[in-house]
């Protein structure tokens, strides 16, 4: 079964249970796994008879504070070079997902969904005025799925940051070329003080899907430096079908640099968390994004 059949299933299996829809999902994966892929096909294939569903389909980039606000975050933090932009913890209006999510639940108004436009202020980016090109109508939906990068990232303890800091950040940093100068332990404390926040939104999904990346074949090699190469993959595919517009191969490893702390310090928390106890599909890639091992401790029937 590829993928997508297998979260297919985990997802109808967890529907035909819930009392209450619509049953949230949400997607974590790195940059370039592939879960906005999973995202767009899996609302395809469970729209499709016998049995459609309603899907309505979210990125946590769609929840980007406006191009004022994240230039407001930078101006509030110039000691943290990881809140130069958007991307990380505390760059989004949660508030805004919060509303969404409650409003989805309710289903008797309609919504309308907001998106953000990564090509403005030279890269920059900035949300969009919300309009009538992203409405969802009454009736309730019956499945919403979240997806981004850190979605269901828990905050760790000072104490658990700190063995991090010293045992595991140095060896990954040094395994993957990131300039030591990239951010200061305070700076992943202020992220993670940041995503207690996130919780709000965590607690509203019912179910979670991640896409892990497999374990590294030679400990000379780091767990994430697939993500390099995933990414670059996808930013070639970009260009090669936008006149080549986009960033350089050392743009984007660069790029990825400034998400690897995400990953180092917190990733693991979504295998700890008693959160997601029983709610939990994870599918392992292979370096082709293959799925060639499946865990679930939710029901499948």
């Amino acid at each position: 079964m590829s993928s997508l059949d297998i979260a297919t299933a985990f997802i109808r299996r967890n529907l035909e249970s819930q009392q209450r829809k619509p049953l949230v999902v949400g997607i974590q994966g790195p940059q370039g796994s592939g879960k906005s892929y999973l995202a767009s096909h899996l609302a395809q294939e469970l729209s499709k008879e016998p049995s459609p569903l309603r899907v309505v389909v979210l990125s946590i980039d769609d929840l980007y504070l406006p191009h004022q606000g994240l230039v407001a975050v930078a101006k509030a933090n110039p000691d943290n070079p990881l809140l130069k932009g958007r991307g990380q913890p505390g760059t989004h209006e949660i508030q805004l997902g919060v509303n969404l999510l409650h409003a989805l639940y309710e289903g008797d108004a309609e919504v309308k969904l907001p998106s953000f436009d990564k090509s403005l202020f030279n890269g920059e980016g900035d949300r969009l005025p919300m309009d009538d090109t992203r409405v969802v109508k009454p009736p309730v939906v019956d499945v919403v799925i979240l997806e981004g990068w850190f979605v269901g990232f828990q905050p760790i303890s000072s104490d658990d940051l700190d063995m991090k800091w010293e045992q595991t950040w140095g060896k990954e940093r040094a395994l993957l070329g990131i300039p030591e100068g990239l951010c200061k332990k305070e700076n992943v404390a202020q992220l993670n003080h940041n995503l207690n926040d996130y919780q709000r939104l965590w607690d509203l999904l019912t179910i979670f899907i991640q896409l892990k990346p497999s374990a590294p074949e030679s400990t000379s090699e780091s767990l994430f430096s697939i993500v390099y190469e995933w990414r670059l993959e996808q930013e070639h595919y970009m260009k090669a079908h936008n006149g080549n517009k986009g960033m350089s191969d050392e743009g984007v490893k660069q790029f990825v640099h400034r998400y690897i702390p995400g990953y180092v310090f917190f990733l693991a928390t979504l295998d700890s968390s008693p959160k997601w106890k029983g709610k939990k599909l994870t599918l392992t890639l292979d370096k082709n994004r293959k799925t060639f091992f499946e865990i679930t401790s939710a029901h499948m029937g």
